[in-house]
């Protein structure tokens, strides 16, 4: 069975549990996992693309405009792999849907007139990797590591985050991967926001760089942290409990344990480390696919961990984060986005060392 083959067995499966008849996919995310890595993305500031998929009965749709038809056909080749196009001139409404499901009871996996949304169940799916997705996804996380490695040792005082960002984008992108998330704050702003965007503010002395890099739809995300002369010994005491808590987060996530049971062995390493309230000011991570996070995890999470399956975890103690793309094997974890040479921190959990990203210093 093809994975294309397999995918359309899920949906198959999916449609029958609600008792629909076709499904409507109108995300990038979806287009990308359905199409086994299609990017129907023209805008990156929006989740939905300019071409959508209809799985009905009878057949399987390509709906777009006489504009994206010609890059659909011959670099992503789309009509080759099976998809019948259903096309309307550019200034014209497309009313391929109404026509298709006419008489038939339609889910999609976001807000459409008369679908039922699946939108949660359809990001499950995507989360249960294939084997070539996981091949892929060694792909994208080895290139957003280089990138993020060149980038963050080219970085000196007295840049701005701007111009940090620049660098990290343009590193990433001529590796053929598209930065869909760079964050970068340096000096107090580590200590002041989780979600830093670049500003025109200098460095001093302190730099943290964020990346979700996407390459066949499929999105890798890391952290790094760089630091020109010596550490204090409240921020190496942060980093080294961060550690503490990421290679928890990392030996946890294995497969039959549910999320939640994750989530809670890391929050007790956060209180025995001293900071117990720290994973309440951010998010701590989640299952990664064809969305940086494909959905968050809680404490309440009762979804179980599956092998094959790729999480991006990122605690962060206040100044300090560790992040990076772990795939979950049957006998043990890989760490996608490791950095060669990168010092490291290692963390010892029921005799297994784990290696943990350090600030590197300068």
């Amino acid at each position: 069975m093809t994975e294309l083959d397999l995918k359309l067995d899920r949906i198959k499966d999916l449609l029958a549990k609600y008792g629909v008849n076709a499904l409507l996919l109108q995300r990038s995310a979806s287009f990308a996992w359905a199409t086994c890595g299609g990017s129907s993305y023209i805008n990156t500031a929006t989740d939905f693309g300019v071409g959508s998929l209809l799985i009905t009965p009878t057949g399987r749709y390509l709906i777009t405009n006489n504009i994206e038809a010609p890059r659909f056909d011959h670099e992503e080749h789309l009509a080759a792999q099976g998809w019948e196009f259903k096309l309307a001139p550019w200034f014209e409404t497309n009313g391929t849907v109404a026509k298709l499901t006419r008489g038939l009871k339609l889910a999609a996996d976001s807000t459409f007139p008369g679908a039922i949304d699946l939108s949660g169940e359809i990001s499950h799916l995507r989360a249960d990797l294939t084997p070539e997705e996981g091949e892929r996804f060694r792909e994208v996380s080895r290139l957003c590591a280089s990138a993020m490695d060149t980038a963050i040792r080219a970085i000196r005082p007295g840049m701005t985050e701007f111009e940090i960002a620049a660098v990290l984008n343009r590193e990433t992108q001529a590796r053929g991967v598209l930065p869909s998330v760079c964050l970068i704050a340096t000096d107090e702003r580590i200590f002041n926001y989780r979600h830093p965007l670049p500003t025109d503010k200098k460095m001093d002395k302190y730099a943290m760089l964020v990346l979700c890099g996407r390459k066949y739809g499929l999105v890798c995300s890391l952290t790094r942290l760089v630091h020109f002369g010596a550490l204090s010994s409240e921020l190496r005491h942060k980093m080294e409990a961060i550690a503490e808590i990421d290679a928890t987060f990392i030996t946890a996530t294995r497969p039959g344990t549910t999320i939640g049971e994750v989530f809670r062995q890391a929050t007790d390493v956060y209180a025995a480390t001293g900071f117990p309230t720290e994973w309440q000011l951010h998010h701590q991570g989640g299952p990664a696919a064809y969305e940086p996070r494909e959905w968050l995890a809680t404490p309440t999470s009762t979804e179980a961990v599956k092998a094959g399956q790729v999480y991006a975890w990122n605690p962060s103690i206040t100044g300090a984060k560790s992040e990076d793309t772990i795939l979950i094997g049957a006998n043990d974890n890989e760490i996608l986005t490791q950095i060669p040479d990168w010092p490291l921190l290692p963390i010892e959990i029921g005799g297994q060392i784990v290696n943990r990203p350090a600030i590197l210093e300068v």
